[in-house]
């Protein structure tokens, strides 16, 4: 039988985290991330929650790699990337109360400049920790229950 990834076991343990009342919670993993929504979609939307491995070309503090997780908006025009990333600046006080000041907004870390994420880096992780699949599975819970109330009131006011 094949190793199991961390991210497998990430979003096994993901899966009874968050409050129903969020909605039905998806999942899909590969070797090196996690992609996490809400609702019924059949794959991960443009907008989702993600944890993944990133290279140390983009996090100047890791000596090998880090671990990125957050939320993330991979929509094809940069202008649909800002207006959702924008939508959430506006409710910045009242999640980072609960996300804390190690979140960062902004562009996304790879070569996909329009994208956009709000999320925290990871440098160094030990990889072989059994904690780090539910350190994972807890920090994307925090984010979903943090931004997802101001991202459904955004689709709301903008009649999506």
């Amino acid at each position: 039988m094949p190793d199991r990834s961390l991210f497998e076991d990430a979003a096994d343990a993901l899966r009874g985290l968050p409050p129903a009342d969020l909605g039905e919670v998806h999942c899909t993993h590969h070797r090196y991330g996690i992609k996490v929504w809400l609702g019924p979609a059949i794959k991960a939307p443009r907008e989702h929650y993600e944890a993944q491995v990133i290279g140390r070309q983009y996090v100047p503090e890791a000596a090998t790699l880090a671990i990125e997780v957050g939320f993330h908006s991979e929509h094809p025009h940069e202008a649909d990337n800002e207006a959702v990333i924008s939508g959430l600046i506006r409710s910045e006080r009242s999640w980072r109360k609960q996300l804390g000041e190690e979140v960062l907004v902004g562009t996304f870390l790879g070569h996909a400049e329009h994208w956009r994420r709000v999320s925290e880096i990871w440098p160094d992780p030990d990889m072989s920790d059994p904690e780090l699949v539910f350190e994972l599975a807890a920090r994307l819970t925090d984010y979903l229950t943090a931004l997802e109330p101001y991202r459904t009131a955004r689709r709301k006011t903008a009649g999506r």
